[in-house]
């Protein structure tokens, strides 16, 4: 591939949220502890069993960004090649992707530490061929709200302020609208939420080194947590999140997203007024219930 055949970066300048080189060495750390990967391992096998469900053939496929070779390995069987392809450091985010030369495109548990996911997701779709896929999952929705309102609630009490410790996370709404703004086709988002139990936070915080996802915002704070903030927020996450046998809940919402690059074949929205029966009369008429994810809750 020569440089010409490059994608060019998303026009728009990005808001950098996240220190994507901390990220790297991080996830580097990690490793060397022993990583956590029932999250990443979850989404392989839902991974594989979505793209199962696709009645198409696929020859050129590439997983982006996704940490570990979980999804690798599940797509192994349905697509001739695939090719990794890394999330840069620097601030750009510019993918190595030639334009329209992927029939499928897929990415777990990466693009929650994107700085400008729409310029990434605009890339992707330009690299898409005519009718391929993009599928991928992130983290968003109500990830670890339990720990960030533990937090804040200890800052506020013993230092009078309160510091970013947990990152933004985008919702369903969010997502689709992304999608839709990036040139997707027939998007489609839902959401996986995961229970996780621990014995307390501190158990929490170790799995989250373990999978290489603690604190890497630009404005985080650079000294050192308090003994006695962090010893309160324990102690405010078990008044506030535990179970009736004393373990803590932590939240993981796994949310994904699909959309296609355009094309002629595809079915298109009607237009306006060509509807044959009314919005209330289909709201009224419905008795199945609201589709999207299940969750469950992992013991730990």
């Amino acid at each position: 591939m020569t440089s010409n055949d490059k994608m060019a970066p998303h026009p728009n300048a990005a808001l950098v949220l996240f220190d994507r080189a901390l990220l790297r060495a991080r996830q580097s750390r990690a490793a060397g502890m022993g990583a956590a990967t029932f999250l990443l391992d979850r989404v392989a096998e839902d991974m594989a069993d979505r793209i199962a469900a696709v009645v198409r053939t696929f020859r050129h496929a590439a997983d982006i960004g996704t940490p570990g070779e979980q999804v690798r390995n599940a797509l192994a069987a349905r697509a001739a090649t695939v090719v990794s392809i890394d999330l840069p450091v620097n601030e750009c985010e510019a993918l190595s992707l030639s334009q329209a030369s992927l029939d499928l495109a897929v990415s777990a548990l990466a693009f929650q530490f994107v700085n400008d996911l729409p310029g990434v997701l605009v890339q992707i779709r330009r690299a898409l061929k005519p009718d391929g896929l993009l599928l991928a999952a992130t983290i968003g929705g109500e990830t670890l709200t339990e720990l960030r309102e533990a937090f804040a609630a200890a800052e506020s009490e013993l230092e009078g302020g309160i510091s970013p410790r947990v990152a933004p996370f985008a919702d369903l709404r969010d997502v689709g609208a992304l999608l839709q703004r990036a040139g997707f086709a027939l998007p489609v988002t839902d959401v996986d939420r995961v229970v996780v139990r621990y014995d307390d936070a501190f158990a929490l915080m170790h799995d989250l080194r373990r999978m290489g996802a603690t604190n890497i915002l630009t404005e985080r704070r650079r000294t050192p947590l308090r003994r006695a903030t962090l010893l309160r927020m324990a102690q405010i996450y078990r008044e506030r999140f535990a179970d009736p046998d004393g373990r803590i809940r932590a939240t993981f919402d796994i949310v994904w997203l699909s959309g296609w690059a355009p094309h002629e074949s595809q079915p298109k929205p009607l237009k306006p007024g060509s509807a044959k029966a009314s919005l209330e009369a289909a709201v009224k008429g419905r008795t199945s219930p609201s589709p999207g994810g299940g969750g469950s809750t992992r013991m730990k």
